[in-house]
């Protein structure tokens, strides 16, 4: 057996060092470094055709730089140690869901010989290529990265990850008895044989292939054997501190334990070899809504099926033998491309786990308390100040408790008739929906709009479901065709004899885990034309009919995509006739091509046009005559960037909407979304003035040029902005 695979271990390439190194034989672990904006190098005649493929970028390959910029931030010295762990591990998680969801999809498109392609013209089987070639080299870089600077510099902070060569007798010892006590029992080799064919193995397990030598009780000639490790045990475990050096916090992984005491799993056999790997499956679900009567019942099934899709990407140790990755990948049905050999353990995800079990606040942010705007301090009765005007929030610079304190008021209020509800991803032991079960139990007409098919929370979506109708609340599972992403809450109360509504919309879903992570606008409001939108929306929602006239709102499928086309061609009109015009959108993805064709119209213009897009562009800005106008940015930092915000100058009469829209085909045309203005001026202003400080971002805004690169802007001598520390510190409370 051999030990390069129990835990992050030296570079082959590059001297162990807690900085990045270039030594010219490898990439450089930062890429794109530089203070130049935008460097256009196109120069096609002002009346292009705005369609040319050459004009966009692949929107699978954008996705995959964004996943590379999140590992960008585990070689930023500005974060805490701890901290650029994580993104390193998110790197790792993102790659996962990339693989299991898009490259999935682009090998059904092959094998299903459809060749259809996006607005940049490229096929499939090129896409893949091109994936397989930057996902390569970016796992090669991740590694490099763990064993050469981020686990050297845990090692400088007394946390290490002990490999078998250097545990002392008497870890070996601890360990052994954790391996009888804690493994052993529920550990299940499977040997291969005929009477024992090769194992279906759960997506993304560890599992070990073992090459042994010997004749085993029955006389069966040894071979090759598959070990799977138990999914119930946790993947790296913290060694008792009396066997530690004093100060030290030492770690074992599971593959290690695993690694020396194969022999034990196999009683009088060699144990010739032992090596990890990892098998990422298809997970997208099917669900056909011609075929389907009950969607949750569909879909229970369907979750069933997603840890036994097809094989999409293998990774092996790298020490494993030709012959076995050969022997591997052809029961997979895997190709050479999509193999991956790693320097280190196979599933890096699960090293999440240190960064709750370690206790240094010194290596992580430091703590915040989120601020509360002064009209929801204190015990206040929130439909009181709601009636005053607007209440808008930024999260996680400001909390979200008003939120879940509105709807636990509403539950409690006697004056309140009914509420609505929609939930898309909303957590298992949600506030919200221990809210909506308490209304619900008191008497009130409660109904809740959920998406079952929120991708990877299905299954926490169909209990709470169950949860809420046994409380006694209607629950609707949205429109079958069309995923409900709108974040919409609807309170009547009956106040004065009369009915008044309320209302709560939203850029993110009602989870109080994320808005502690990511970006979002929350609204409350009272504005009657807004509650009769949000209103109709759920009846259209919960009942059956033509579009329903909605006047204030944009809501998609219907009025979303051809309002905000039309509104860019409107700054587009008042350029050419010489009138202010500028417009910002700030949000996940842009990818619909209507929409980039009617910004590169009016980046001709003469329209500025900033975009903040955290992820997938395919808009391609800086090509003179045609998107010289169009400054591209995403920012990367402590927390998710999600808010979606569209402003338009109009002339000097400024326009601010919030959605839960992305600028992208599906949520266009294939979900239910909200886009809303805030009517209130100094709400309105309060966002612009955000928007502002995301626009002088100098420390994590990464500039997108015409070529399709990422380059992150450096202060240099420039006083150093951070967008999200300004409102860190502009809205909440320091700890």
């Amino acid at each position: 057996m051999t030990d390069t695979q129990d835990t992050p271990g030296p570079s082959r390439e590059l001297a162990s060092t807690s900085l990045p190194v270039d030594d010219g034989s490898s990439p450089p672990l930062r890429v794109n470094r530089t203070r130049k904006g935008i460097h256009a190098k196109a120069t096609p005649s002002p009346q292009a055709d705005l369609s040319d493929p050459t004009l966009y970028f692949n929107r699978e390959l954008s996705h995959l730089q964004f996943n590379i910029r999140v590992l960008e931030q585990s070689l930023d010295p500005s974060h805490p140690l701890l901290n650029r762990l994580m993104f390193l591990l998110i790197f790792s998680s993102n790659l996962d869901e990339f693989f299991e969801i898009r490259v999935a999809g682009l090998k059904h498109q092959l094998a299903l010989a459809n060749e259809e392609v996006g607005a940049d013209g490229l096929p499939p089987a090129r896409t893949l290529e091109e994936i397989s070639r930057i996902a390569h080299e970016q796992v090669e870089r991740q590694y490099r990265i763990l064993n050469d600077v981020l686990v050297p510099a845990l090692e400088e902070q007394k946390i290490r990850f002990r490999r078998r060569s250097q545990w002392t007798p008497d870890q070996a010892a601890w360990v052994a008895d954790y391996f009888e006590e804690e493994i052993a029992p529920v550990i299940s080799p499977i040997g291969l044989d005929p009477s024992h064919p090769f194992p279906r193995l759960v997506n993304k397990s560890l599992n070990f292939i073992v090459e042994l030598d010997g004749t085993d009780a029955f006389g069966r000639e040894g071979g090759l054997a598959i070990l799977p490790a138990p999914r119930s045990l946790p993947r790296l475990i913290r060694l008792p501190e009396t066997l530690c050096e004093e100060g030290f916090t030492d770690y074992v992984f599971l593959s290690s334990m695993i690694h020396a005491h194969a022999h034990e799993v196999f009683p009088g056999m060699e144990v010739e070899g032992c090596y990890q790997f990892r098998l990422t499956r298809n997970a997208d679900l099917s669900v056909d809504p011609e075929e389907v009567s009950d969607l949750a019942s569909a879909l229970r099934g369907e979750l069933l099926a997603r840890r036994y899709g097809s094989g999409v990407r293998l990774e092996v140790a790298d020490n494993c033998p030709d012959n076995l990755i050969d022997f591997l990948l052809k029961q997979f049905e895997l190709g050479e491309a999509d193999l991956y050999r790693v320097n280190g353990p196979v599933n890096l995800t699960r090293l999440m786990s240190v960064l709750d079990d370690v206790q240094r606040p010194d290596l992580r942010y430091r703590s915040f308390t989120p601020g509360l705007p002064k009209q929801v301090r204190g015990d206040v009765n929130l439909f009181s100040m709601i009636r005053q005007g607007d209440i808008l929030l930024h999260h996680p610079f400001q909390s979200f408790t008003p939120v879940e304190e509105l709807l636990r008021q509403a539950a409690r209020d006697s004056d309140v008739m009914a509420i609505k509800q929609t939930l898309y991803r909303t957590g298992a032991d949600s506030s919200i929906v221990s809210a909506l079960v308490e209304a619900a139990r008191g008497g009130k007409e409660v109904t809740v709009v959920i998406e079952l098919r929120a991708r990877f929370d299905e299954a926490d979506n169909l209990a709470l479901a169950s949860r809420l109708q046994e409380a006694g609340a209607i629950v609707i599972y949205g429109v079958m065709a069309y995923k409900t992403h709108a974040k919409m809450m609807h309170i009547v109360r009956r106040e004065k004899g009369e009915l008044r509504h309320y209302a709560h919309l939203g850029t993110g879903n009602y989870h109080a885990k994320t808005a502690k992570l990511y970006t979002d606008y929350s609204l409350m409001t009272a504005n009657e034309a807004l509650c009769e939108d949000v209103h109709r929306v759920f009846q259209q929602l919960s009942g059956m009919g033509k579009p329903r006239k909605i006047n204030t709102l944009l809501h998609a499928p219907f009025t979303l995509h051809d309002t905000l086309v039309a509104m860019i061609e409107r700054e587009a009109k008042l350029a050419e006739s010489g009138k202010k015009a500028r417009l910002v959108i700030k949000c996940n993805a842009i990818t619909e091509p209507k929409l980039i064709r009617a910004l590169y119209r009016a980046s001709q213009a003469g329209v500025r046009c900033d975009l903040i897009i955290r992820g997938m562009c395919c808009l391609r800005p800086g090509v003179p005559g045609i998107s010289e106008n169009i400054n591209v940015r995403s920012i990367i930092g402590r927390f998710l960037e999600h808010t979606r915000v569209y402003y338009f100058n109009n002339d000097g009469a400024h326009e601010v909407w919030c959605s839960s829209a992305d600028a992208m085909e599906r949520n266009m045309f294939h979900r239910v979304e909200t886009c809303f203005p805030l009517l209130d001026k100094k709400v309105a202003q309060q966002v612009r003035k955000d928007l502002d400080t995301y626009l002088v971002d100098n420390c994590q805004s990464w500039v997108l040029d015409s070529e399709g690169q990422y380059h992150l802007q450096e202060s240099g001598d420039a006083e150093p902005i951070s967008a999200q520390e300004t409102l860190l510190y502009a809205y909440a409370s320091q700890a």
